[in-house]
């Protein structure tokens, strides 16, 4: 079995880390080049930026902040938001990203998965599911999780292996924030229905919600935010806790 990754999320707004609740409520939460250099020194698998700025400056920014981080880091990290064209994500890799996830573009252009699964192998291309427990069941959500689209997560994750996604990035809009557990359920339902890799992403608040997810939600990997960014949970402590459960992880 492969060890299981822990994985700090940074999520970007003019080129300054933010958190917030159900992706609201922005605050920010440091420079993004300092806690990705933390993060690597603490022993993170992996991270993930992910550029919130929507306007042209905000993407230029971006894009300084990711040559930045792969000067200061050396382990793989995947950059994604507001992602709709290869060449955009070509722009991305060539700034020193190792994959590229790409959300509501995918729902909007099913075959933009493909074209980059094309360009870059299937193996940079991340695919992030926003999920809602509405009353038709967990529900993908787009758009920084404002717009409902009637699809079925399971089914999507299903269409996204099929067209060339390396991995699956599953935020749970219900959990984001909330710091009482992943959505251990649909992760697990996710899990089961697909070969590639699933990251759980929202809700976590404590090591057992981590060992939770990667044992009984059969999560490949756990992300988190808030938790590491306030010092709340420190990567050392989690990976710790996961060892002493017999869960097995990279130190």
């Amino acid at each position: 079995m492969l060890a299981k990754r822990i994985i700090p999320c940074l999520d970007i707004k003019n080129g300054r880390t933010v958190k917030g609740v159900n992706f609201e409520n922005l605050a920010d939460a440091g420079d993004p080049v300092y806690l990705a250099e933390k993060y690597y020194n603490e022993g993170a698998d992996e991270l993930v930026l992910l550029d919130i700025s929507a306007t042209l400056e905000g993407r230029e920014t971006f894009i300084e902040v990711v040559r930045n981080v792969a000067k200061a880091i050396a382990i793989p990290f995947t950059v994604g938001g507001g992602i709709i064209s290869v060449d955009q994500a070509e722009r991305l890799i060539k700034a020193g990203a190792d994959k590229i996830s790409i959300n509501t573009a995918a729902i909007q252009k099913p075959e933009l998965i493909g074209k980059m699964a094309y360009a870059f192998g299937r193996q940079c291309v991340v695919v992030a599911i926003d999920t809602m427990l509405t009353d038709k069941g967990w529900e993908v959500v787009s758009h920084a999780g404002t717009k409902r689209t009637g699809i079925k997560a399971l089914e999507w994750a299903k269409t996204c292996e099929i067209l060339g996604a390396g991995e699956i990035l599953l935020t749970s809009h219900t959990s984001d924030g909330t710091r009482e557990g992943f959505a251990v359920d649909i992760t697990r339902k996710i899990s089961q229905s697909i070969s590639i890799p699933v990251i759980a992403s929202g809700g976590a608040g404590l090591p057992e919600h981590f060992a939770e997810v990667l044992t009984t939600g059969m999560a490949d990997a756990a992300l988190a935010a808030g938790v590491f960014h306030y010092g709340i949970l420190s990567i050392p402590q989690v990976k710790k806790y996961l060892q002493s459960r017999n869960i097995e992880v990279r130190y």
